[in-house]
């Protein structure tokens, strides 16, 4: 059984590891917050952004900090589903067939260029994602605990790249934006390439895979107000309705939106969730999971833009009770 930390010992713990990410990784704390925020909610991550811009960067960087078993696959348009998932293979010895597992059977799975492969293996990964197994020749094969996938990805408009699949955007938790440094951000990281004289940044192991369930069980039991559940569910119907969008975020939205901010909570060491968490969270929770009707698409509207109009005229609860 899985032991459950206390929120405090949550939140000292999540510290830790950001600001070991952060001696690799320049100008990037609140994305990695949000990024492990969703690791301790259950979630997967998609990082979409152009190249150069320290997204697989960060994926590697968090997950030695989080001490979790890491593959890394390099998404290419003739990758196989079995590229993923593993397949079995003839063994001399044995005379017979054995399992021969993917890269999928790790810890943190780091799908690099997901939108660069063909929609057929992108659609491998939507088993494992959303019940934690595969199933290779008939046969299911439960993933090891936890199990997280951190995908990156390039914007649509870049030649070679298939748009992901309204099914599996779904199943990612959020979808986070990394932009450009700032000058003094970009300096940064140019000095500190300068001074480790070395390509690869280290990052030390902060917690162990047992300790990351630990910190899950601990956020997993904490209370959510029914005030600020209610402000989830208006958020996500409010997507369905407004006029910009041809379709709106599902009930799994609203699902990830308070798990999400629940474990903001519990990162900032508070066992009450506030509209103020859910607030921080909506946009990457909600964009990708939105379609743009064709006069919106056309005028060059954006989800995110939606998204932020909705939190300016949904009314949120004006308290929350203490737990």
């Amino acid at each position: 059984m899985t032991n459950t930390m206390p929120v405090a010992e949550v939140a000292r713990l999540g510290q830790a590891i950001l600001a070991e990410v952060g001696t690799a990784v320049v100008g990037m704390r609140e994305t990695l917050q949000i990024a492990l925020a969703t690791i301790l909610a259950g979630g997967h991550v998609l990082f979409e952004d152009v190249p150069g811009t320290g997204k697989t960067l960060a994926a590697r960087s968090l997950a030695t900090a989080l001490g979790l078993d890491f593959a890394r696959l390099q998404c290419t348009p003739d990758l196989l589903p079995s590229d993923i998932t593993g397949s079995s293979v003839w063994d001399p010895q044995r005379g017979d067939f054995s399992f021969r597992p993917g890269p999928v059977f790790t810890g943190l799975f780091l799908a690099d260029e997901i939108n660069r492969t063909a929609p057929k293996t992108q659609s491998a990964l939507l088993e494992a994602m959303a019940e934690r197994q595969v199933t290779v020749e008939g046969a299911s094969r439960p993933l090891t605990l936890p199990f997280h996938v951190v995908a990156t990805s390039n914007p649509v408009e870049y030649e070679g790249t298939y748009p992901l699949p309204e099914a599996q955007l779904d199943r990612f938790m959020v979808r986070l934006a990394v932009g450009y440094p700032t000058r003094d951000g970009e300096s940064e990281v140019l000095a500190r390439r300068i001074a480790r004289q070395q390509e690869a940044a280290p990052v030390s192991r902060v917690v162990d895979s047992a300790t990351v369930l630990a910190m899950q069980a601990g956020v997993e039991a904490m209370p959510v107000d029914p005030d600020v559940i209610a402000y989830c569910v208006d958020l996500a119907a409010a997507t369905r309705r407004h006029p910009s969008l041809e379709v709106g975020a599902s009930p799994r939205g609203s699902q990830n939106l308070v798990l999400l901010a629940r474990a903001v909570a519990a990162l900032d060491g508070r066992d009450v969730v506030l509209p103020e968490d859910v607030k921080q969270v909506a946009v990457p929770v909600l964009s990708h999971r939105l379609t743009l009707t064709a006069t919106a698409w056309a005028s060059g509207r954006r989800p995110e833009v939606v998204v932020a109009d909705l939190l300016a005229s949904v009314p949120g609860p004006a308290t929350v009770r203490q737990s």
